[in-house]
């Protein structure tokens, strides 16, 4: 088969097209063909070794995929050939076929496109953990998004709005402000795209969400972002730690108490390993709230595999509108 490969912890410019054995799936996995595989933040942390997971080399990036089982291994119930699924994989995702834990499967519905079903997991996923497990995020709250029009960003936008709170977006540009605004924010703020005044920032987050502040902030960006947009909380908010793709951010602690505020982590892939039923039934209301019109990814390009690497390169340079993916053609060289 093919894959797009890292040998080496580098950029994405160091992955490789190559042809490599078909893995045979083992006791209690399927093997799936994958049709498409979305492209997420951690697949470039994971091959420069930046991730909290380091896989032994080589292996193809790629976290969540949509495709059809191809192989049954041993002691596999419940799927059959031709079965069409999404799943997560932590690796191997830009690759022709994959071998999963079946577990991990979730059966598409068949109106769902391979690339919808590649682009679902990960973010909404893990915006669905963030709002609705660890800041149970209310009705009628505010709820501030930073990095509103990327992937995560998007999608707790839109889960916000579902949960019935006032979004207000905050991104680097009033296109992505303008998409924010297309997919439910009510108000939106365009921060510059290196902060170079704290001071001025945290003026404009608290501008933008009003003299009670937020109670909810989504914060997939970090950097020189995170502490003027804590300054906006209100009393008794939630701080989402999601990612850092401007830095690991170094918050002063007296904010926390001035606040009376909880700062929360949120990681996805962990929830999702060690509370399997809790993840599953967030698994399915994404699929009922897609199936009902109130969320829809919002794909911006599509890449081939051998371009996956361009796609990971698209990503880091923070111009991504929503999701992009990664289509595998099998047997198209």
């Amino acid at each position: 088969m093919l894959a797009l490969l890292s040998h080496a912890p580098g950029g994405p410019e160091t992955l490789r097209l190559e042809e490599t054995p078909t893995p045979e799936p083992g006791r209690g996995e399927v093997r799936i063909a994958i049709a498409a595989c979305g492209v997420n933040y951690p697949d470039a942390l994971i091959i420069e070794d930046q991730y909290q997971f380091k896989p032994p080399r080589p292996f193809a990036p790629g976290f969540e995929i949509a495709g059809t089982i191809d192989a049954l291994g041993e002691g596999v119930t419940g799927w059959q050939l031709g079965d069409r699924v999404i799943a997560h994989c932590i690796v191997g995702g830009m690759a022709e076929y994959v071998t999963v834990a079946a577990h991990h499967c979730v059966r598409m519905p068949a109106e769902m496109p391979f690339e919808i079903g590649a682009s679902l997991l990960v973010t909404y996923g893990t915006s669905l953990h963030a709002l609705k497990d660890r800041a149970e995020l209310q009705a009628g709250e505010t709820l501030l998004v930073l990095g509103a029009a990327g992937g995560v960003g998007l999608a707790a936008v839109e889960l916000g709005k579902a949960m019935g709170a006032r979004v207000i977006a905050a991104a680097s540009s009033e296109e992505k402000a303008a998409l924010a605004r297309e997919r439910g924010a009510e108000a939106t703020l365009v921060y510059p795209r290196e902060p170079s005044d704290p001071k001025a920032l945290a003026k404009a987050f608290k501008d933008v969400c009003g003299p009670a502040g937020a109670q909810v902030i989504y914060d997939p960006i970090g950097g020189g972002y995170a502490e003027p947009a804590l300054r906006a909380i209100a009393w008794g908010g939630r701080y989402l730690v999601i990612g850092f793709p401007a830095g690991i951010p170094r918050i002063p602690l007296n904010l926390p108490l001035l606040k009376g505020c909880d700062i929360q982590g949120v990681f996805w892939g962990s929830f999702a390993e060690r509370q399997p039923q809790e993840h599953a039934a967030n698994v399915q209301s994404l699929l009922d709230l897609w199936q009902r019109g109130q969320i829809q990814p919002t794909i911006s390009a599509q890449f081939p595999l051998p371009q996956g690497g361009t796609a990971l390169a698209k990503l880091l340079q923070r111009e991504v509108l929503g999701k992009m993916v990664v289509l595998i053609s099998h047997g198209g060289r």
